[in-house]
């Protein structure tokens, strides 16, 4: 089966730091992939550059066959995108706000009524969707911003660190609608450093480390290649940030010099 997004030969730079490198990766419909990394391993620019907020320096990003920079309109046209800082207006209602996403679409007004209840009643905003935005909990701005990625029925949904500030019930949720919608055949990109949430929702994990793929496969598959590890993804995954690209152990890093603090004079 043809990927619907695929990395090819993937880099980004700041400067004289390289972020993302060499990145080639392919992802599917029905297909839960979790994007696993220490803050600073590549994450959020790969996710930037897939949604179009950052340009690849090398190779090229497809989704659904668009090139992302060359076709960016119809490659984003079929992406829903869940930041790691949700934003809203703060003087608009829920409503207001997925109001406004619906028109972004081009629905008009029946059917943009239409999918906003739908997503109301799926994210269950009933209780709040009429407040202003200023008064939203992150969790209520958290669901809300999931319900304007799914308004225009994405192919693709890309969520950066979507558990993060959730209360467990909504945690339950967002964990429950991901694999109802990839069974459906939804693909869905998630970075996350919630490592129980990948291993219980994502059907492959990727783990990335100073801005390489270090990993890229199933949680059972990383377990039969570390089979004298410690079994947990926990452990695993520490495993894999303690080894470099070519599988050595990393060196342990030398304690720092004690400071020595000369005598006073009349003590020497």
């Amino acid at each position: 089966m043809a990927a619907i997004v695929e990395f090819k030969g993937v880099g980004r730079d700041y400067g004289s730091k390289r972020a993302v490198d060499n990145l080639n990766l392919d992802l599917h419909s029905g297909e839960l992939f979790a994007l696993l990394g220490h803050n600073g391993a590549g994450k959020t620019t790969t996710i930037k550059m897939l949604v179009g907020l950052l340009r690849p320096q090398f190779g090229t990003v497809t989704v659904g066959g668009y090139d992302i920079v060359e076709s960016t309109r119809q490659a984003v046209s079929i992406l829903g995108y869940v930041p790691d800082q949700p934003y809203l207006y703060d003087k608009l209602s829920g409503r207001e706000f997925l109001d406004f996403i619906a028109g972004m679409y081009g629905f008009d007004g029946k059917q943009s009524k239409m999918l906003v209840d739908r997503e109301i009643e799926r994210f269950s905003l009933g209780g709040f969707i009429n407040d202003l935005c200023e008064s939203y909990s992150h969790g209520m701005k958290q669901r809300t911003v999931f319900a304007a990625a799914m308004l225009h029925n994405p192919r693709v949904l890309v969520v950066d660190e979507p558990m993060v500030g959730l209360d467990p019930q909504s945690i339950r949720l967002v964990k429950d609608l991901l694999r109802e919608e990839v069974d459906r055949g939804l693909c869905v990109l998630m970075s996350t450093h919630t490592l129980a949430a990948a291993e219980e929702i994502a059907n492959r994990i990727g783990v990335m480390r100073h801005s390489k793929l270090l990993f890229n496969g199933t949680v059972q598959e990383l377990r039969a290649a570390h089979p004298a590890t410690d079994q947990s993804l926990e452990s695993l995954y520490l495993h894999l940030m303690d080894i470099g690209p070519d599988g050595s152990p990393l060196p342990v890093p030398a304690p720092p010099a004690p400071v020595v603090e000369p005598l006073p004079q009349g003590e020497r």
